[in-house]
């Protein structure tokens, strides 16, 4: 265990906090051994992936613990699909990647989304018509409070938008391990929203010559586009969450607003775009100090180095503020914040 260790490196904010005290777990063994002999009872702890859906607002007075749990398995496969068991710690994107090489259809849509594996179940990450709820199987963890190995089931998971029980009702109950996806062999295109459709077209793509690959080439593009790199500008990605509202209370805002873009979902209600609320409020491209909104998302703050985390925090309250003002619509924050 180490002490009084910088984070700046470990959050894709690089935000400056410091915590109290560091530890590092690199296998499931490691972790097991380390929940079964730690009293987390008496200290505050936060358990750190990849650093990238995490606001850091102050110096941490406890432990934090990296997840650095590796590993890429084959645990069912047959002519139509294959189920992998996948470590929490690794990558993200590099997971994507290794399934498009294999031919392993489900995970494209999400290709370059920040962050690690373990990540995904808990925030039920999403994009472009996916959400990690549809190819999850289960998901294995180890009790912070005995060390003990629990195995989740897709329905305990109670996936919701961006949210799962383990941002819920058993946050920093549960360490996640691995998490197991059902992956297809055969693919089935999802190209449903119109981005991707745009940017196949610009790329000479047609439909009858589709791949996963050029799928995920083409999310790849639209995010680079709109997207700041986290290791050239300090962010966490999509900062809000999209709102969703009544079918009712949409259609007095559209009324209002003509052009208000929206998607409708199954049950009937409306999902909104939180950029183009935030866009409305003057809000992309404002600058204050060395952070603000990016020029090119206004989903997106950014830190230009050297902001604290109570600055960034400060914005976004003032940002959910404007919207609820202006369409009386109140914004969720995405990030978790510390």
């Amino acid at each position: 265990m180490e002490n009084n260790v910088n984070l700046k490196e470990l959050n894709t904010f690089g935000i400056e906090v410091f915590a109290q005290e560091f530890e590092i777990l690199n296998s499931k063994e490691e972790a097991i051994h380390f929940f079964q002999t730690q009293d987390l009872e008496k200290k505050q702890f936060f358990i750190l992936g990849g650093g990238s859906n995490l606001l850091l607002t102050e110096d941490f007075e406890g432990i934090v613990i990296q997840n650095k749990l590796k590993g890429f398995e084959v645990i069912e496969e047959n002519a139509d699909f294959i189920v992998l068991k996948v470590g929490a710690g690794e990558n993200w994107h590099k997971f994507v990647l290794q399934c498009i090489d294999k031919g392993y259809a489900g995970v494209e849509n999400l290709s370059l989304i920040p962050g690690n594996v373990g990540a995904s179940p808990m925030q039920n990450i999403g994009a472009y018509g996916v959400e990690v709820k549809d190819l999850i199987t289960e998901v294995e963890t180890i009790s912070v409070s005995t060390g003990e190995v629990q195995v989740f089931s897709n329905e305990e998971c109670n996936f919701d938008y961006r949210s799962s029980i383990f941002k819920t009702t058993h946050k920093n109950q549960y360490f996640i391990s691995s998490v197991n996806f059902k992956l297809s062999k055969k693919s089935e295109f999802n190209v449903s929203y119109g981005a991707i459709k745009s940017q196949l077209e610009h790329d000479g793509i047609e439909l009858e010559s589709l791949t996963i690959k050029a799928i995920s080439d083409a999310v790849i593009a639209i995010r680079n586009s709109k997207l700041p790199d986290p290791s050239e500008i300090g962010n966490s990605g999509s900062f809000f969450k999209n709102p969703v509202v009544t079918k009712e209370f949409f259609e007095k805002l559209k009324n209002q607003f003509r052009d208000m873009p929206a998607y409708k979902l199954p049950k009937g209600d409306y999902k909104l775009a939180a950029g183009w609320l935030i866009e409305k409020t003057g809000w992309k491209g404002y600058t204050e100090g060395n952070y603000g909104v990016h020029k090119k998302q206004a989903l997106v703050l950014v830190n230009y180095g050297g902001a604290s985390g109570l600055e960034i925090y400060d914005l976004s309250e003032r940002i959910l503020l404007s919207v609820k003002d202006k369409f009386g619509v109140r914004l969720e924050r995405e990030v978790n914040i510390m």
